[in-house]
Order: structure tokens, then C-alpha cells, then sequence
């Protein structure tokens, strides 16, 4: 059994979840923030057999896509602001970050 951390990006989470139910696959959804951006993000929990392991990655890399998205920087915590310019800036968001990691011990009660 593999535990599978899955942290996507909002707007591919709805489209992924549907995908994964239609396919006979269950998720544990988690609301998130990501660090870089501040926005949000969802983290989804997945209890697979090993042998479908490369299946369910397979399909959140179809459906995850990075994009380009315009941000304008947050100011400088304790820096000098006065001399801080926000421009936007284009940044690639999106896809997905996923761990797999292996389950000593499973447990559905």
C-alpha cells in the first residue's frame, strides 16, 4: 500500500477529483495555502495499492497543467519599502507536486 500526497492547484482540483472517482479511485481532500503565492491550494489524500500507483500519477499529470500567471511581488517584510517597486512579474503556476510514500500500516474502521 502507497500513501500519495497530491498538491494541486485550485482550479485543477475539481476536474482531478471527477477524473479519479470516475476511475474507482478515493481522495481525502484538504484545503491549502502554497507558500510562494499565498493562494490556495488543494492537497489530496490517496490510499492506493502499489500496483495502480503509476496509473493515479499518470492521471494528475494529465489533468494538472502549469500555466503562466501575472503576480505583482508582495513588499519586503523589515526591508526598506520606500525604495520597493511592485511590477508584475510572470511566474509559472499549476501542475503538481507529488509524494509517494510507502504505508507500514492500513486501517479502515
Amino acid at each position: 500500500m502507497k500513501l500519495i500526497v497530491a498538491v494541486v492547484q485550485d482550479k485543477d482540483a475539481t476536474r482531478l477529483l471527477e477524473l479519479l472517482i470516475s476511475k474507482g479511485y478515493r481522495a481525502t481532500k484538504l484545503a491549502s495555502t502554497g507558500g510562494f503565492l499565498r493562494e490556495g491550494n488543494t492537497t489530496l489524500l490517496m490510499g492506493i495499492e502499489e500496483d495502480r500507483v503509476d496509473e493515479v500519477v499518470s492521471l494528475i499529470k494529465r489533468e494538472c497543467r502549469s500555466r503562466e500567471q501575472v503576480v505583482t511581488p508582495l513588499s519586503p517584510m523589515g526591508g526598506a519599502a520606500d525604495s520597493y517597486v511592485p511590477y508584475p512579474v510572470e511566474v509559472q503556476v499549476g501542475g503538481a507536486t507529488i509524494f509517494v510514500l510507502t504505508v507500514d500500516r492500513f486501517e479502515k474502521v
